[in-house]
């Protein structure tokens, strides 16, 4: 099999993988279906403040909507966008707070890198020095 042709079934998997685990953990903060404890320490208030400001709804629907761009393959440049600075919050919040997860959030940043990598060309016009007038 050629390199771009195993190239694509990767970055495929790459979507959807990513887009299930978005759909996942996102209505989990809808429905606390995993009924994880609270994490302690720092984290715990953190996450306590996040969830008592309702703060986790919109966290929750940034991460659900463009999970479901990436697994209907649709609007998949707008779902990278998105879930940009959702991933560096979460490797930033696992880096300084949280590290045990942060296996996890390395796994998914790869994930959202193979996926930008096949799409980069989309953002191209957002490293220009200067724009036309």
């Amino acid at each position: 099999m050629k390199l771009a042709a195993t190239m694509k079934i990767v970055v495929m998997i790459a979507r959807l993988l990513m887009g299930a685990v978005f759909v996942f953990f996102g209505m989990n903060l809808f429905l606390n279906f995993l009924h994880a404890p609270m994490p302690t320490g720092v984290a715990g208030e953190f996450f306590g403040v996040m969830a008592s400001t309702h703060y986790l709804w919109v966290v929750a629907v940034f991460q659900v909507i463009p999970g479901l761009f990436l697994l209907f393959n649709r609007y998949v440049v707008l779902a990278l966008a998105l879930l940009a600075p959702v991933v560096f919050n979460i490797l930033v919040v696992h880096i300084l707070i949280a590290p045990s997860g942060l296996l996890v959030a390395v796994i998914v940043a790869m994930l959202w890198m193979l996926v930008f990598h096949r799409h980069r060309s989309a953002f191209s016009g957002l490293l220009q020095k200067r724009t036309e007038d």
